[in-house]
């Protein structure tokens, strides 16, 4: 079987190869007592599979040390710096190249001394473990035993150089994966840090920060003071008029981690808005679940409705500004978390979401805040948008270019 897409400039035929035949050295692992303090909270660093981040090769999430105490009295190794890590138990499948010296927990088989090229060597069999686990999805996967590991074919270029090349772009791609998720990070970070100093916090008149030319206290009111709290509602499901026309009808499990939503799974006639309590929603309403997962949130740029697991927002625009009530979603979800009630589910009543106590500035002000945070909300959105472009592409180029 020929690659289907290779770097320019390579021609050579690859051989079939087992992954025994180019792995010099192999480790397996072991856990120390965790009765004996001694064996642990050393200078030697030991994985356990938990540590190898999903779909990422070229980092580990290092939580725990041992003693080489506690390494010679148990069966882990002391495995060379730059080998690659492989679970073969529980979270199978998972590898990294691991750059420093290390020991491992018995979920690992450790591959040393490589006598192809190690990134090469690394992106092959994370392709190829990851397609042999698809393919056996829903199945129950005990682990891969050592024989069974080794003796997987490999595709192999015939030169080094190859090798090299093919190493190096993936590991270009992960590198760029990795700064952007960096990014995203520190952007939450920082977005939560303003939230904090931005909106005052439980006991607090004084605002920590503020923009320039904006002075004077909140004015302390009531959430159903300023929009109006509306719900929803379900036509009978067993009328297939009411169904399938162009009134967009959102369920809570639509409400995920999106800004904006503008086209609902679901679509509802007139005459199953008639017949219902559900309500058409106006452009600039705040969608906020009420029960199943109280509190995620979502702003509607297109006229819809929602079912009865909403309690959602409707800002007076004389008072409220859409994108400021917004970027109060964790005190929206605090305040229903805590007075919502039920016995099979807890739920927060319309009533209750009116009666919530929100201090706010003027709308002006309030306008401010919500482009502030908007523009932040953006950036982050962005970068996450490429950052699934990029997974996309990788995966892409994982499947052409390893047979």
């Amino acid at each position: 079987m020929e690659q289907k897409l290779r770097i320019l400039g390579f021609f050579d035929a690859w051989t079939q190869r087992k992954l025994g035949e180019v792995c010099g050295v192999t480790f397996g692992g072991g856990t120390p007592s965790t009765a004996t303090d001694e064996y642990w909270n050393g200078n030697i660093p030991w994985l356990q599979s938990s540590d190898i981040i999903e779909h990422d090769v070229t980092s580990v999430n290092l939580r725990k040390y041992i003693t080489k105490n506690g390494l010679d009295n148990s069966a882990a190794k002391l495995v060379p710096a730059n080998s690659i890590a492989v679970v073969t138990r529980v979270g199978v499948g998972k590898l990294s190249v691991v750059p420093f010296d290390f020991a491992t927990s018995q979920d690992f088989l450790t591959l040393s001394d490589m006598n192809i090229d190690i990134w090469y060597g690394v992106y092959f069999l994370y392709r190829k473990l990851q397609r042999e686990l698809n393919s056996v999805q829903g199945t129950s996967i005990k682990g891969i035993t050592k024989d069974e590991l080794l003796n997987k074919e490999m595709a192999v270029p015939s030169t080094k150089t190859e090798q090299s090349a093919i190493g190096t772009f993936f590991r270009t791609l992960d590198e760029l994966l990795a700064a952007t998720q960096r990014k995203v990070t520190l952007l939450k970070q920082l977005k939560a840090a303003y939230l904090q100093q931005m909106f005052p916090q439980a006991g607090e008149k004084v605002l920590r920060v503020r923009f320039g030319g904006f002075s004077g206290d909140w004015t302390e009111t009531r959430l159903g003071d300023i929009a109006d709290i509306i719900g929803g509602g379900t036509p009978d499901t067993s009328v297939t008029e009411y169904w399938g026309g162009e009134i967009d009808w959102y369920s809570p499990v639509e409400i995920g981690e999106q800004i904006y939503v503008v086209d609902s799974q679901k679509k509802i006639t007139a005459l199953g808005l008639q017949k219902s309590s559900a309500k058409v929603l106006p452009v600039g309403t705040v969608l906020f679940t009420s029960r199943a997962g109280i509190g995620n949130t979502a702003i509607l740029q297109k006229e819809g409705a929602t079912n009865q697991g909403f309690q959602s927002i409707v800002p007076r625009h004389d008072t409220l500004d859409t994108y400021f009530i917004f970027s109060r979603t964790s005190e929206l979800k605090r305040f229903g978390e805590i007075n919502g009630a039920g016995s099979t589910f807890v739920e927060v009543s319309g009533k209750q979401m009116s009666n919530m106590p929100i201090a706010i500035p003027t709308l002006q002000e309030q306008k401010a805040i919500g482009e502030f945070f908007c523009n932040m909300d953006m950036q982050i959105t962005a970068q996450s948008k490429k950052i699934e472009k990029l997974k996309q592409l990788k995966s892409a180029y994982l499947q052409k270019m390893f047979v």
